[in-house]
């Protein structure tokens, strides 16, 4: 293990996205977000829907995950939004020493 998690959530706009994602870095949560616009499709409130949505990914530290997963809760717009952490097994040891001090 590396210390670094990788936490993924998506957002109904670009701007929104964005907006998380300068919050996440700012907050020194991540180190790094990427957008990806993507197209999801899931059943909700019994009926299937497809949407466009915007995939956050965010690298950061695993002892920050837990404090990344509540910003990311309070700073959401869905009711029940995605947000899934991924321990990161190993890598570039350069990238991953700096998303540590990013997040520290």
């Amino acid at each position: 293990m590396t210390g670094a998690s990788v936490v993924t959530t998506t957002v109904d706009s670009a701007e929104a996205a964005e907006s998380l994602a300068k919050g996440i870095v700012e907050a020194r949560l991540g180190a790094c977000v990427q957008i990806v616009p993507i197209r999801s499709v899931y059943r909700w409130d019994g009926e299937v829907r497809v949407d466009s949505e915007w995939q956050c990914v965010v690298k950061t530290a695993a002892n920050r995950a837990d404090e990344l997963v509540a910003h990311i809760k309070t700073h959401h717009a869905y009711d029940v939004p995605e947000v899934i952490v991924t321990p990161v097994v190993g890598g570039n040891d350069d990238y991953l020493a700096w998303v540590s001090e990013e997040t520290s």
